[in-house]
């Protein structure tokens, strides 16, 4: 959407979420979505509620009708240096930057909430609760996912495609068989104890 769409007045409330905070590979992705109060998205809800396919049609349907989006991420390096939490914080921080027009306030899913340049609140289980969040959850768990598949390619045999980098049985078998990779979080116990033996 264009700005002319945004009424004078109007609060702009961003929601945000990340995906990929459990996962041993890969990055945490956040992302943040000013809906449209004129362009509502049906049937958005907390993104672990929905099959894959009706993510990925959702989200495309945010990506149209949305005010503005934007999704960020925080490395593995950067999961391994601050710690999972800072920085799923930090892709939260990121993908908020990104958000063209800027928010007037934001709201983020679970009880940590990452400074902002404008009042901010977390909301516990408001991916179920605030259709901006829940936005958001759609857009970062898709983007992650895709990404998953395409690390799948590059690091054959660990089955990302699959199980998106979860400390799954087979995920742990193949880490044990093939070894620890770059997309791997040294700093999860898992990993650590592999390169430890």
């Amino acid at each position: 959407m264009i700005s002319s769409d945004i009424d004078a007045g109007t609060l702009l409330v961003a929601g945000v979420d990340e995906a990929g905070r459990g996962p041993l590979a890969g990055p945490v992705v956040a992302a943040a979505v000013i809906l449209s109060p004129r362009f509502p998205v049906e049937g958005v809800t907390d993104s672990k509620k929905l099959t894959p396919r009706r993510r990925e049609i959702l989200a495309r349907t945010i990506k149209e009708r949305a005010l503005a989006w934007a999704i960020a991420r925080a490395e593995v390096e950067e999961i391994d240096r601050i710690n999972i939490l800072q920085a799923s914080l930090l892709a939260m921080q990121r993908a908020v930057a990104a958000l063209d027009p800027s928010p007037h306030h934001v709201q983020v899913d679970g009880n940590h909430c990452p400074a902002f340049s404008c009042p901010a609140e977390a909301i516990v289980g408001g991916d179920g609760k605030e259709a901006a969040i829940g936005a958001a959850s759609i857009l970062a768990k898709v983007a992650r996912d895709e990404e998953m598949v395409m690390l799948d390619r590059r690091y054959p045999g660990y089955g990302l495609a699959r199980h998106k980098g979860y400390p799954t049985r087979d995920h742990l078998q193949a880490i044990e068989k093939l070894g620890v990779t770059a997309i791997h979080r040294r700093s999860f116990k898992p990993i650590r104890e592999m390169i430890e033996k």
